[in-house]
């Protein structure tokens, strides 16, 4: 697992959030977490391939489709996407610096791929709540 201070440093530099599999449906994981990250300043590109808007946002099909380069990809997918999406994220022009799977998804394929591009895996863990760990005071402070 990632070193806390590291971790928090880079969670205070991002900026820009893509949820990959970003839906606003009440009561799913993948809501409470988007909202939270917008709550707390964070600009959130939500991505899913058929919904045109998420949370009053427009929906992006795919990462490549972003109109900037985001800080962290934040994924809400199954395991057996996450690889699909490493090789999506050193396609990109750009790199994130972290690519985030969510509480219960762990992909050590991914992890392996993105290793030698220097981007942080953080697997099985929820950017909310340690978002609300590391940076406890950060609420509307990102901006």
């Amino acid at each position: 697992m990632q070193d806390h201070k590291e971790l928090r440093s880079q969670l205070e530099q991002a900026r820009r959030i893509a949820i990959v599999g970003a839906k606003d449906k009440p009561g799913q994981p993948v809501d409470r977490v988007g909202r939270y990250l917008m709550d707390v300043g964070y600009e959130v590109y939500p991505v899913h391939p058929v919904r045109k808007t998420v949370w009053g946002l427009t929906a992006y099909p795919d990462l490549a489709s972003l109109p900037c380069p985001v800080d962290i990809v934040n994924l809400f997918r199954a395991p057996q996407y996450c690889p699909d999406h490493a090789r999506e994220v050193l396609a990109l022009p750009w790199q994130p610096s972290i690519f985030w799977m969510q509480l219960g998804i762990r992909s050590p394929e991914a992890r392996v791929l993105l290793f030698p591009s220097g981007i942080t895996v953080i697997e099985d863990a929820c950017i909310m709540v340690d978002h609300a760990h590391l940076l406890p005071n950060a609420a509307k402070t990102q901006g």
